[in-house]
């Protein structure tokens, strides 16, 4: 049987936070009375994430063969859903599972996509501040309507991701693009925890990816024609996950 419910987890060196993701993922999908699957992406972890994650039970699990970036691990997991809503977060710990039965009673309301709002982030105050900064920037040049581009805690219908691949640091742009296309999206606030283990893998070259990624994204929708890089058709695509996928387990 199908699941109702897609939980995707990207990943990448966190192995000494998967135990606790995981379990506190559990609890909650325990209480919502639907049939879910985890699906976490280990993108390239060099310090035995995908080896931990094999010992998880019911999970599915997919290993890119490199680090390849949050966005292209988030699009490999959601291609291998098969739920009839998704949800996506982060397998950091910052975000908080007990807010995903919330994002799903607010999609079922109507809305094709409901993107979670760090009202309260718990980061250091220059990640604060950079990300700050970005909004203000996509305010002007892609205005995608939500406050908080950058929290993966999200749930979709699965057709907001037809035709959709997702590359570089697109990731900060699906409410952009979604918006754009049509689909009805709305944001409610969710908490936002300290990381538990390790250290946070932003640098200043995601800052500059994702300024060049929204450019992008300004400059194509300005003459209102569908993003080549975003909007992939054929079997490029599906070679290119093909390549970057190492195994799929469970």
């Amino acid at each position: 049987m199908m699941p109702q419910i897609s939980i995707v987890v990207p990943i990448y060196n966190e192995v000494d936070n998967i135990l606790c993701v995981h379990g506190q993922i559990s609890a909650v999908i325990s209480k919502l009375n639907k049939s879910c699957e985890i699906i976490f992406v280990d993108d390239g972890s060099t310090d035995g994430t995908l080896e931990e994650l094999k010992k998880l039970p019911l999970v599915r699990i997919a290993s890119l063969n490199a680090h390849y970036g949050q966005s292209c691990a988030l699009d490999a997991g959601i291609k291998m859903a098969r739920g009839e809503r998704i949800i996506t977060m982060d397998g950091d710990g910052q975000n908080d599972p007990e807010d995903i039965p919330m994002l799903l009673k607010k999609l079922d309301e109507g809305y094709d996509v409901v993107c979670g709002w760090r009202h309260q982030r718990q980061d250091d105050a220059l990640k604060c501040f950079i990300s700050a900064g970005a909004a203000v920037l996509r305010k002007i040049l892609v205005d995608d309507g939500v406050h908080d581009a950058g929290c993966t805690l999200r749930a979709y219908r699965p057709e907001c991701f037809e035709k959709l691949d997702l590359h570089g640091g697109m990731h900060r742009m699906i409410p952009a693009l979604l918006r754009w296309r049509g689909f009805k999206m709305t944001e409610i606030k969710v908490n936002h925890h300290c990381r538990m283990h390790g250290k946070s893998k932003h640098s200043w070259q995601r800052v500059i990816r994702g300024l060049m990624d929204m450019m992008h994204i300004w400059y194509w929708c300005q003459y209102k024609k569908m993003p080549k890089k975003a909007f992939a058709s054929g079997n490029d695509d599906k070679i290119l996950l093909t390549a970057r996928l190492k195994a799929i387990v469970g």
